[in-house]
């Protein structure tokens, strides 16, 4: 990664901002990327404040950069501070790569195959946790999957096991968490929260397939 360019003192900033807004457009775009380039040490820095997150710095720098390209093209000279609005803008747009990320990664885990049923069809996860089951049967046979999940539960995952899916999939009511929020509630890491979720619905598949 090559080292950032020093940031732009306020008089040069103001120039390129009336630059971005007023010039030609060879002015313009000139101005457009010296900006981007002087506050990519901002990118840096809000990224650090995800460092933690199952993601490479690269990445978050990555994809910080868009929030600032954002907030060039959109930032009005009228209102407020460059560096504000900016910070505004690569923090949201973060957000929503870690936000995806964790839909994603639920998702993944929501419909992975735990067995089957008695006709040889797969049973994801999802199906059994799934309350909106508008056919009796299938309501019945539902409250069937259900109970034989927290049977094996019970008998199969052990204490830390049974939490971390309770926590992670909000099951018999509880909230639902990432595996970074349980790690943290638990003092472990997220990579460990991890390794026991897989384990404990290995268990659960093993125990639907017999």
């Amino acid at each position: 990664m090559k080292p950032f360019q020093k940031p732009l003192t306020p008089a040069e900033e103001a120039f390129y901002l009336r630059q971005l807004s007023e010039g030609d457009a060879g002015q313009a775009q000139n101005a457009k990327e010296i900006i981007i380039e002087h506050n990519m040490r901002l990118v840096a820095h809000i990224a650090k404040k995800y460092q933690n997150v199952d993601e490479e710095m690269e990445d978050l720098i990555s994809t910080g950069s868009l929030g600032l390209i954002k907030a060039v093209r959109t930032f009005d000279i009228n209102k407020g501070r460059f560096a504000t609005y900016a910070c505004r803008c690569i923090d949201n747009e973060l957000l929503m790569l870690l936000r995806s990320k964790k839909k994603t990664s639920r998702e993944v885990s929501l419909f992975e195959p735990i067995g089957q049923d008695k006709e040889g069809n797969e049973i994801q996860l999802m199906d059994v946790i799934e309350q909106k089951t508008p056919d009796i049967v299938d309501r019945l046979e539902l409250e069937n999957n259900k109970r034989k999940m927290y049977e094996l539960m019970k008998l199969r995952l052990d204490e830390r096991e049974r939490q971390i899916l309770t926590m992670r999939y909000g099951l018999m009511g509880s909230d639902e968490y990432t595996q970074s929020e349980i790690g943290e509630r638990l003092g472990i890491s997220r990579s460990y929260v991890s390794r026991i979720e897989k384990k404990a619905l290995g268990k659960l598949r093993s125990g639907f397939t017999n």
